[in-house]
């Protein structure tokens, strides 16, 4: 077949389909042209109106212009009064005014009235061609105080509530006790708010019926035993959590209340106690604060990095002491609180050019069980130290820092030693000081060039240490003195915490590449004390006895201290104390009874 009989037969069926299209198009014209018309008019009937089929609680708006439908609803809707709320025998009311509750006509209308208004041609054109077929109810708006209304539910739901004792372990004395539990009921406030809805929104009679679900929490015999057993693993551990200087105990009850009673541990109560350690110990950067006046620091804050608590770390270190404690014998479960931390803007180094860099050394004691007056002393005495500036090769007095002590200067009466025996005397707690300075010297690894030993072992300075890291002074005889080898200045600060009962030396400077050290103290020779010493003293009524010193064990302690440098050993000493034997003296009244 030739070229030209093919184009002709492709002309020929190109007129048909031609015809075709034409016919098919005056039909679709002569249908589609009626439809558009009868729509027109049927937007045009509606035009303005809400389109037919809608109601709003079940009363017909269809057709009405939206006052029209508005003033309907005013007639037909009447705003209850009060809400009644039923369980078993009993009902509660409440006062629909007392929680702003009111319809909003016009807001209910121009709902309705935008049913069939979105926008969107097809839907809408959709949702028109089936209004008059149609019955559609839409709800009524109106306005609540949600707050009052939650508060009013509460109320009733308190009064219907039962209240489930949850199972619980204790320490009774020395033994271990588990309670049970016992079950409770809940009211379910969120399905009640909703079928109160309901009723508002299409003018019902606002009732409900109150739906309450029981709360199963109490332990079977065996869930019991399991729980006391594991309870009882925990007795007498302790769970130790550091970070800085700071130390935080949790052991007996405070463990107990982490045991799941289904076996594991309670999640919430994990992350409660770390979000109690993150308010205690995050906290944002903090720029160094350096003020210098008259050849002393007057205001100094180091430089401090941001901390935040690696939470999901530190709950899963938490879980993993809890689970060694309970399965082994170990009596301490110790962590360091994991934290990401972010710089300051400003380093210390910055706002100064003494040298005063960093923290390189730092000492601290506790005096748990002083007296008022030596407590008193001991803030008023590590106050004299705050800001204080060492220059490089300078030898530091503790003695020439302190200034006089005495009653003129504010200090009051405590014990002290004086003349082999424990009086009162003004100043008692210096030595407090004295002795928490020494520990950050050694801290720091410099030269010390005068301590000396107190005559007795002294409680408060073995409560956190050994025996023989003390320092006794006593001014002109007796100082603490080290010198500043460093290749800058120093710079002491202290923390004085009468609450805690801790304080804290901090020396800072230059860090130099020192490493210092020191040997645990060695005590040998311990002697008893001798026998109390009962002295008769007309001076008290007769039957009184007042206990004026107190027994303390003889020892004698000795450590050693080594500071490097590169390798190289710059500064040893070996420290030793001799720790008399001490007697408890009591007077014993003598004189006539008032």
């Amino acid at each position: 077949m030739g070229n030209k009989q093919k184009n002709l037969k492709r002309g020929l069926f190109a007129k048909k389909v031609l015809n075709l299209s034409k016919k098919t198009a005056k039909i679709f014209l002569l249908f589609l042209g009626p439809l558009f018309i009868v729509l027109s008019l049927y937007n045009l009937l509606f035009l303005g109106k809400l389109y037919p089929g809608v109601y709003i609680a079940n009363i017909s708006v269809g057709g009405l212009k939206p006052n029209e439908a508005i003033n309907v609803l005013a007639q037909k809707v009447s705003p209850p009064d009060k809400i009644t709320l039923f369980y078993n025998n009993n009902s509660f009311e409440i006062n629909l005014r007392e929680i702003g509750f009111e319809y909003n006509l016009p807001e209910s209308i121009d709902s309705a009235y935008s049913q069939d208004r979105t926008g969107n041609f097809l839907l809408d054109l959709s949702q028109r061609i089936q209004a008059p077929f149609r019955h559609k109810i839409l709800g009524l708006r109106f306005a609540i105080d949600e707050d009052a209304l939650t508060k009013k539910l509460t109320e009733v739901a308190q009064e219907i509530e039962v209240e489930p004792q949850f199972p619980s372990v204790e320490l009774s004395g020395a033994q271990v006790v588990v309670h049970k539990g016992s079950p409770g009921t809940s009211v379910d406030l969120k399905k009640l708010r909703i079928d109160i809805g309901q009723k508002l929104t299409f003018a019902e009679p606002p009732s409900a019926e109150i739906k309450v679900s029981p709360i199963e929490v109490q332990l079977n015999e065996g869930q019991a035993e399991s729980l006391k057993q594991r309870a009882e693993n925990l007795l007498g551990k302790t769970l130790v959590l550091s970070f800085e200087d700071n130390t935080y105990v949790y052991k007996n009850e405070q463990l107990f209340d982490i045991l799941s009673p289904s076996g594991g541990y309670l999640d919430e109560n994990i992350k409660s106690l770390v979000a109690d350690l993150a308010d205690m110990v995050e906290r944002s950067p903090q720029n160094p604060v350096f003020v210098f006046e008259e050849g002393k620091v007057k205001e100094f804050s180091p430089a401090k990095d941001g901390v935040e608590i690696k939470k999901e770390t530190l709950f899963n270190m938490i879980s993993g002491n809890l689970r060694t404690l309970e399965a082994l014998e170990e009596k301490t479960a110790p962590l360091d609180i994991p934290v990401e931390t972010t710089p300051p803007e400003i380093k210390t180094a910055d706002v100064n050019n003494l040298g005063i860099k960093e923290m390189i050394g730092k000492g601290s004691s506790r005096f748990a069980g002083s007296i008022a007056s030596r407590i008193y002393n001991i803030g008023l005495a590590s106050s004299k130290f705050n800001g204080i500036l060492v220059a490089p090769e300078e030898v530091f007095s503790f003695n020439n820092a302190l200034g006089d002590v005495s009653g003129y200067t504010g200090y009051k009466q405590a014990y002290i030693i004086k003349d082999g025996k424990t009086i009162l005397g003004d100043g008692g707690g210096v030595c407090q000081v004295s002795t928490t300075l020494f520990r950050a010297a050694l801290a720091a690894g410099l030269p010390i060039v005068e301590r000396r030993a107190h005559s007795y072992r002294v409680s408060y300075y073995e409560q956190d240490s050994a025996a023989g890291l003390d320092a006794t002074v006593f001014a002109p005889t007796t100082d603490l003195k080290f010198k500043n080898n460093t290749p800058g200045h120093l710079l002491i600060q202290t923390r004085f915490d009468p609450k805690a009962l801790t304080l804290v030396f901090e020396i800072y400077g230059t860090d130099d590449g020192r490493i210092a050290s020191t040997t645990k103290p060695v005590v040998t020779s311990v002697v008893p004390p001798p026998p109390d010493l009962y002295q008769d003293d007309p001076t008290l009524p007769q039957g009184t006895v007042k206990q004026v010193d107190f027994k303390a064990w003889g020892a004698k302690a000795s450590f050693d201290y080594v500071v490097k440098k590169d390798g190289e050993v710059i500064f040893e000493k070996t420290f030793y104390s001799n720790f008399k034997p001490w007697q408890a003296v009591y007077l014993r009244g003598t004189g006539p009874v008032n």
